[in-house]
């Protein structure tokens, strides 16, 4: 039978790399139903063209018009807006690929939870900003989360989850970042162009320097707790150069099970689409002969705060990783526009998360998706006025 398919975010590199795998598919395998953008209108209209979506939808009106004129002459459906992204994410699908970046991605990505199907998770704000009500709705709508993040993916696929008893920690792996080795004094003249520089992965902007400042490692601590159902004191982070083991479980007997790969995310988003079987991906195969070694150690969390701030915001809990998150979008945006230096980024999260600490609220959970916005939007006004006073 044929896989409908929608793709939330499908110009972005988890989009594109879903898309590549929908190309080498056999004919009729799998149909694309809706594709969602930002703003990147002529991208979407190309891939809806090649792909005979039935609806695309663009978030940002700026550049509706252009999207409608490379359209007019199919039959293909336009939606603009946030509310676009709502209906794209409504469709009727077998599977949704969840990969629109930041917070903004909560909505659209609960309302194909609501539907009950597979889906996709290459967006960890979900699970950072709302982990609670986010997983009462899967649990509620039947649907079936499967991870993206390649570490997370590496957990799901070696994890014997019905039998938690057994497991006694998780182990996240991290590349490190392109300053894993570099001195506090290297990463105080860190420019845009150093952090972008990942040593391993191809990704966008802003995971590229999430990844140098380790925070990216921090959420996937957050989104692993919510996701596996363990606390921060069940889940380790080592720094794997090679990026080859992807992540690892430790059970109680000893025994501590790993996934290998290339670093390539065509992988896991492969073992999300194809679940609960395997489908095929062209990704280069591992010659474990000729590896020289694979080494560990664990993070400097003095270097790298970004970790230590994620881990606190986590056995917090309620409100505090969604101050996380929001106040990281804003001071990561600030760097990438040269408006604050690479070590600021985390002195401005931890100024947030100070300020919200005060409120009595701040380890309440929230239960309403309107909750989590005013969240958001109260910690990234906070942000930008802390960025202002620098």
């Amino acid at each position: 039978m044929t896989k409908r398919v929608t793709i939330l975010g499908s110009t972005g590199s988890i989009g594109e790399s879903t898309l590549d795998l929908v190309r080498r598919a056999k004919p009729g395998e799998i149909k694309v139903v809706a594709l969602t953008a930002n703003s990147n209108s002529e991208k979407l209209a190309s891939q809806a063209i090649e792909f005979k979506a039935e609806f695309v939808a663009l978030a940002n009106n700026k550049n509706a018009e252009v999207l409608r004129e490379a359209l007019k002459d199919t039959n293909i459906e336009i939606g603009i807006g946030p509310d676009a992204l709502i209906e794209a994410a409504s469709r009727e699908v077998d599977f949704c690929m969840a990969a629109i970046i930041g917070a903004a991605g909560l909505e659209p990505t609960l309302a194909a939870v609501d539907q009950g199907i597979h889906v996709g998770l290459a967006n960890k704000e979900c699970l950072v900003c709302a982990g609670d009500l986010f997983m009462q709705r899967v649990k509620t709508k039947g649907a079936t989360l499967l991870p993206v993040d390649s570490e997370h993916n590496a957990i799901f696929q070696v994890l014997e989850r019905d039998k938690p008893k057994g497991v006694k920690r998780l182990i996240l792996t991290a590349s490190g970042g392109p300053f894993r080795e570099a001195s506090i004094e290297t990463l105080q003249k860190v420019t845009r162009e150093d952090a972008l520089n990942h040593p391993v992965w191809s990704m966008g902007a802003k995971i590229s320097i999430d990844s140098a400042t380790l925070m990216n490692k921090g959420l996937e601590l957050i989104e692993a707790s919510y996701l596996f159902d363990r606390p921060s004191a069940e889940i380790d982070i080592l720094v794997h150069p090679q990026s080859i083991i992807h992540s690892m479980v430790e059970y109680i007997d000893g025994s501590v099970l790993a996934q290998l790969g290339s670093p390539d995310m065509r992988t896991p988003i492969a073992y999300a689409m194809g679940w609960p079987d395997r489908m095929a991906a062209p990704v280069e195969r591992l010659d474990l002969t000729k590896m020289s070694g694979l080494t560990f150690f664990k993070p400097d969390i003095h270097k790298f705060p970004a970790l230590r701030l994620a881990r606190e915001a986590l056995e917090v809990g309620g409100k505090a990783p969604c101050v996380l998150n929001a106040a990281n979008e804003i001071a990561v945006a600030a760097f990438l526009q040269g408006q604050v230096k690479f070590l600021d980024i985390p002195h401005i999260v931890e100024s947030a998360l100070d300020q919200h600490s005060k409120r009595s609220c701040f380890g309440k959970s929230p239960c309403e998706v309107a909750d989590i916005i005013t969240t958001d939007n109260e910690a990234r006004i906070t942000a930008h006025e802390h960025i202002v006073s620098l």
